[in-house]
């Protein structure tokens, strides 16, 4: 039983490696495409860009209302709530000792930010202008620190929260997240200070760094990640559980002593020790 349990426990791991590569290779292949087809000023994918920052940015400019409300969900999907909240998931997996998990979400933080500016500074693209802009940002465009910044934040997210819920609650926080992330690139591009390739190179970048992070902790420490996702399902359910179990076992111990007491007489549980019998003959 032990062997089969290694033998599983090994093959998963080497599963979750190949998955976690498979995507780090598969979207930094996607990335390398995007990138040439950038620098290289293709033409579909110019145009393409073009008539889509064209059209937004001419809606964003007769609706303010609706441009504010843009750039207010821009604003709460910034780059600083997204590492903040990243921030305080790595800071709670310390406190509750799962320090490899804790040392996962901080690295992708701060390897994603990273990372981030050194492929904006290395492509320098420059970021749409118009006559009367409706948003402002800085830096290079290529790729979109906001879309890049969400999509490894969500993706984290629901990491930790995987074997938390069950199909429901799974299939309801990739629902959340997906339409997080997209909704914070749509902005981007709505408010014309990214064209629609930053943004899909900023999910492509992130893909790459949460595949690329998770892969080196899985091969640098076998086994860690699992076991704090199981020191965080210990820390976090045992209370609930053992209140059940507690109650359950209370029952099913009380049951026969009701039944064989006397009517109207107490049990030894409900008397708080062992009840005298004066009949009883002492062998």
């Amino acid at each position: 039983m032990h062997l089969t349990n290694s033998t599983t426990r090994l093959a998963a791991r080497n599963r979750s490696l190949l998955r976690d590569a498979a995507l780090a290779l598969g979207c930094a292949a996607l990335f390398g495409i995007l990138a040439a087809l950038v620098t290289g000023q293709w033409r579909p994918l110019v145009r393409f860009d073009q008539e889509w920052i064209g059209e937004l940015h001419t809606y964003a400019r007769e609706h303010r209302i609706w441009t504010a409300s843009v750039q207010t969900l821009s604003d709460i999907g910034g780059t600083v709530t997204m590492r903040t909240l990243l921030g305080i998931a790595a800071g709670w997996l310390w406190l509750i000792g799962a320090r490899v998990l804790a040392g996962w979400v901080a690295a992708q933080a701060l390897i994603g930010w990273g990372t981030q500016w050194a492929l904006k500074l290395a492509f320098d693209r420059s970021r749409p202008s118009f006559t009367d802009p409706v948003s402002h940002a800085g830096g290079p465009a290529f790729p979109s620190g906001h879309a890049m910044t969400s999509a490894i934040t969500c993706a984290v997210l629901v990491g930790l929260l995987w074997y938390r819920v069950h199909r429901r609650g799974r299939t309801a926080a990739c629902v959340v997240a997906a339409a997080t992330v997209l909704t914070i690139g749509w902005t981007r591009v709505a408010l014309g200070v990214h064209w629609p390739s930053d943004v899909l190179a900023g999910w492509l970048a992130a893909g790459i760094v949460l595949g690329t992070v998770t892969a080196v902790i899985q091969v640098w420490r076998p086994g860690a990640l699992a076991r704090d996702v199981r020191r965080v399902n210990w820390r976090t359910r045992p209370r609930v559980q053992r209140v059940v179990v507690s109650a359950e076992r209370s029952a099913r111990t009380a049951a026969p002593l009701d039944e064989d007491g006397p009517d109207g007489a107490r049990t030894e549980e409900e008397a708080g020790g062992p009840v005298d019998h004066p009949d009883e003959t002492v062998r």
